[in-house]
C-alpha cells in the first residue's frame, strides 16, 4: 500500500503461518492417499486379496484434506473468486464489500465450526467407530472439521483485519485495476 504500516503483528504471523502449515498436512493426506489407492490395486488385482481399510482411510483423509486445507487456499487466495463486481467498483468501495463478503464467510464458518464441536465431542465421548471390519474411531477424521474451521474463521478475521487496516488491498487487487 501507499505508505508502510510496519511489520504484521506476531498474531497474524501466528495465524498465516499455521494455515500453510495446515495447507503442507493437507498436501501430504492428499498424496498418502494417492498412495493407498495405488496399494489398493495392487492387493485386489495383483494378489486378490479384498481391501479392508483403504477406501475409507482415503474417504475420511481426502474429506480431512479439504477442511485442513481450505485455510491455506484463503490465505493464498487459489479459491474460485468472481472478480466482476470488485473490477467494477472504485477502489474506495471495495473494502466495504470485501467486509461485507467476509463477515457472511465468517458467520457461516462460524455457524458450522460451532455445529461441529458437539459432534466431534460425541464420537470422541463415546467411542464411536466405523461399522466396517476396519472399525476406525471416527473421532479422528472428524476433528478436521472443528480444527479446519477454526483456522478458517482465525484466518477470515486475518483478511479482514489486514484489509480494514490498508496492510492489503480488497479482492488483492490494486488500485488500478479495473474493467
Amino acid at each position: 500500500m501507499s505508505s508502510d504500516p510496519g511489520p504484521v503483528p506476531a498474531w497474524v504471523a501466528l495465524i498465516h503461518g499455521a494455515s500453510r502449515l495446515l495447507g503442507v498436512v493437507a498436501a501430504g493426506m492428499i498424496l498418502l492417499s494417492v498412495g493407498v489407492v495405488c496399494q489398493m490395486v495392487f492387493v485386489r488385482a495383483v494378489l486378490g486379496q479384498s481391501s479392508i481399510w483403504q477406501t475409507e482411510f482415503v474417504t475420511y483423509s481426502l474429506v480431512a484434506a479439504t477442511f485442513i486445507g481450505a485455510p491455506y487456499i484463503l490465505l493464498t487466495r487459489g479459491h474460485v473468486a468472481v472478480d466482476v463486481l470488485p473490477l467494477m467498483l472504485s477502489p474506495a468501495r471495495r473494502r466495504p464489500l470485501h467486509l461485507l463478503g467476509s463477515l457472511i464467510a465468517l458467520a457461516f464458518c462460524g455457524f458450522f465450526l460451532y455445529a461441529s464441536l458437539p459432534w466431534w465431542h460425541e464420537a470422541w465421548t463415546t467411542g464411536l467407530t466405523t461399522a466396517s471390519m476396519w472399525r476406525a474411531r471416527l473421532w479422528i477424521p472428524y476433528l478436521a472439521v472443528p480444527v479446519g474451521l477454526g483456522l478458517l474463521c482465525l484466518q477470515l478475521l486475518t483478511d479482514i483485519w489486514m484489509v480494514w487496516t490498508r496492510r492489503e488491498h480488497p479482492f488483492g487487487l490494486t488500485p488500478e485495476e479495473h474493467l
